[in-house]
């Protein structure tokens, strides 16, 4: 397949979409859920007819909440976002509601301080941050008795990178999602994006311990690094799409007949899942590679 051979079109690729998801951020950022800044989410289920968005906006209005954000989630189902308000204004908002509309069901409603948002988007970011750190000395440390021809920190490096790649494109899918379609991200998002850190990892890890194994070994320890590396590519890449494959259908199954509530933490998980069997293949090796041949031919 010659998979090392064509590492450029790779990086291309990669790097036109990292460049793309970079500007996504710069120019519309994250559409950021109560859960980081703070206020309500109630959820009705309408047991009669559903009323319009205009009707809705009126008892809203009524109740001192002049600005809403109304979703639909499903046939008969509202997702209403907006200020923070206290249980006793809760229970009037919903009685005027269901004397406006008639029966209906509230299926949750929950809310949260802007003070225990900003605290949690810190927390959020700093797990992310001593997640990569953790995985760096890890990959380190594992590969500490394969120093040759490429020292064993860069391993922990470009697992790190292809980790980047992984995490950078899907938030900014995600900040595209946010601002054209209105597609918020909470807690949930950065719990899938520290199981993306975790399953990219793995990939990874897989296709640099076989190329750990045949360093080690007498027969491919005199054989060129791009060789040793592209045969450990071909050994695992089976392995790796397969994997990647019977994860990816339960999520799918769980993204088109699950819930509106874990729907876009599922879709986070396919994006990082899809990314990350790209990275560990595409990516993550080829650097080795690059990285290898730059340095031998800066020593010449």
């Amino acid at each position: 397949m010659g998979i090392i051979k064509f590492r450029k079109i790779w990086f291309l690729v990669s790097g036109f979409l990292v460049v793309v998801s970079i500007i996504c951020l710069v120019l519309w950022q994250l559409n950021f859920g109560i859960d980081f800044t703070g206020g309500s989410l109630m959820e009705i289920k309408w047991l009669a007819n559903t009323p319009s968005f205009e009707e809705i906006k009126e008892v809203f209005s009524k109740n001192g909440i002049d600005e809403v954000i109304i979703q639909p989630a499903g046939s008969s189902e509202t997702i209403f976002r907006f200020k923070y308000i206290d249980e006793v204004t809760h229970q009037v908002l919903l009685n005027n509601l269901k004397e406006k509309f008639g029966e209906l069901q509230e299926e949750r409603f929950e809310t949260i301080g802007s003070i225990i948002g900003k605290e949690l988007k810190r927390k959020a970011l700093w797990s992310i941050c001593l997640s990569l750190i953790a995985i760096l000395i890890f990959v380190a440390w594992a590969f500490r008795k394969v120093s040759f021809p490429v020292q064993s920190y860069k391993y922990g490096l470009i697992a790190i990178a292809a980790l980047f790649h992984d995490v950078l494109i899907t938030i900014g899918i995600f900040s595209f999602l946010g601002h054209f379609y209105g597609i918020e991200v909470n807690v949930p998002f950065v719990a899938a994006l520290l199981t993306i850190l975790g399953y990219s990892v793995n990939d990874t890890i897989v296709v640099f311990d076989r190329i750990r194994e045949k360093l080690r070994s007498p027969l491919y320890r005199e054989q060129e690094f791009s060789k040793v590396v592209e045969l450990s590519l071909k050994e695992t890449l089976v392995r790796s799409i397969n994997t990647s494959l019977t994860t990816l259908l339960v999520l799918f199954a769980i993204l088109f007949f699950g819930g509106e509530t874990i729907r876009y933490f599922i879709l986070a998980l396919v994006l990082g899942i899809l990314f990350g069997t790209y990275s560990s293949i595409f990516i993550a090796a080829p650097l080795l590679v690059s990285w290898e041949k730059y340095v031998h031919r800066n020593l010449k």
